[in-house]
């Protein structure tokens, strides 16, 4: 049997830009090409903060431009630091895709990653080091947008204004970050969320003591759902197929040990290899399309980044038997609260439940539904702390529900546990 020959790093990052040239091209037979100029730059000039779906703004082929140029670009920028792909660069490569669907841009994400990169060169430390929290702290992109367009500032000053407060939010959050994981200890997976919402908690409040005032938004996209069907249908059943060649045998007992992980800081790319990973991302996608799909939801911008936040976090944390519980509370939950699951908020709320997949993955079933059933009423109510402003509203969410929940499953397991000892004496 011959040797498989490794990829080299160079074909590495050309296999992951297949992913947004795939979408890139799609979006060209979405709208016709006389109005993606006009859509891209309605997308670049419209502001953003939660609920604002670029399908509405500028059409869906000019939101798949625009997401798959920004992801392009980060890639372009991880590859030219020298580094390797591992799982965290499937990641931060699928939520740079998927929230360009409904929040960042072209233009709004380089303060924030400034700040990242003068961090880095503050400490004599590589920017490498945190590349990957700057990605995912352009969460707070919306900021930069709104603080752009204050109408009642000359354009100078309102660009300087925004400008600057990303840098300090690019400054602020690699410390943050790393001081937060401590409180959820891993049980929240999109833990610069967490830290990004507190952020955009200090932000706002400042803001709004300036007398910025943020009107609700709700841009949601109805008409697209099928077409997006097919077009994330053949994506993910092209995933799996190839997963399994050469070896299908090789590729399940690879990705039967992606299923023991409870999620906590892993990489599956590194431990079980790529085509574990790929089959783990495409039916973690095709469940999470069809649940979407059979609770009545659409499928549009915001969702499909969401969904693309599944697959990004199926390379670190996230399985069939980790997300399956959490999305069953927040559906569960439906059937009890005065909310709809058709909701824009709770579709949003049924896929990125799954912040809380490692509850699942290290206590069971019923932990994972009851995160999931608190995780619905908490993400529903926070994000008008900050006005919508930080795209990670449910990693924020999901943070406060890792710290109150973990703490008591911890409390009743020990509990359990010193009644087994005192009854075996």
């Amino acid at each position: 049997m011959k040797e498989r020959i490794p990829l080299t790093r160079k074909k590495k990052f050309l296999l992951l830009a297949l992913v947004p040239a795939y979408f890139m091209i799609a979006g060209l037979f979405l709208q016709p090409l006389s109005t993606l100029g006009s859509g891209l730059f309605a997308i670049l000039r419209e502001p953003d903060f939660l609920i604002t779906d670029y399908f509405v703004v500028g059409g869906a082929g000019a939101a798949f431009l625009n997401a798959g140029a920004v992801t392009l670009i980060c890639l372009a920028i991880v590859c030219g630091l020298g580094m390797d792909v591992d799982g965290h660069t499937i990641t931060s490569a699928c939520l740079m895709f998927g929230f360009s669907l409904f929040g960042k841009n072209l233009i709004n994400i380089w303060s924030i990653l400034l700040g990242v990169f003068f961090y880095a060169k503050y400490h004599k430390m590589p920017v490498s080091k945190y590349i990957y929290v700057g990605f995912y702290g352009t969460s707070l992109s919306p900021i930069i947008t709104e603080l752009m367009q204050m109408g009642h500032l000359p354009a100078p000053v309102s660009l300087g204004l925004a400008v600057v407060t990303g840098i300090a939010i690019g400054f602020v959050l690699p410390p943050l970050s790393s001081h937060v994981h401590s409180a959820h200890k891993g049980f929240s997976l999109y833990n610069v969320g967490f830290a990004a919402g507190i952020i955009a908690t200090v932000v706002m409040s400042l803001c709004k003591s300036f007398g910025m005032e943020i009107p609700s938004r709700l841009l949601w996209s109805e008409e697209y759902t099928w077409q997006m069907a097919v077009i994330l249908g053949i994506f993910l059943a092209a995933l799996v197929v190839l997963s399994l060649f050469p070896s299908p045998k090789e590729t399940w007992e690879h990705y039967r040990n992606i299923w023991k992980s409870d999620g906590r800081g892993a990489d599956y790319l590194a431990s079980e290899g790529g085509r574990a990973v790929m089959l783990n991302i495409g039916l973690n996608g095709i469940f999470a399309t069809g649940f979407v799909l059979a609770v009545g939801g659409e499928l549009n911008g915001p969702s499909i980044g969401a969904i693309f936040t599944i697959l990004g976090f199926s390379a670190t944390g996230k399985h069939l038997r980790n997300i399956a519980p959490v999305m069953a509370g927040v559906w569960l939950a439906s059937l009890t609260k005065t909310w709809n699951i058709q909701d824009p908020s709770a579709i949003l709320a049924l896929l990125l439940s799954t912040t809380l997949a490692p509850i699942a993955g290290r206590y069971g079933v019923i932990w994972g539904i009851i995160a999931g059933f608190l995780h619905s009423s908490v993400v529903l109510n926070v994000g008008v702390i900050y006005s919508g402003m930080n795209l990670y509203n449910n990693g924020f969410a999901g943070g406060l529900v890792a710290m109150f929940l973990v703490p008591l499953i911890q409390s009743i397991a020990d509990r359990r546990a010193r009644a087994k000892q005192e009854l075996s004496l």
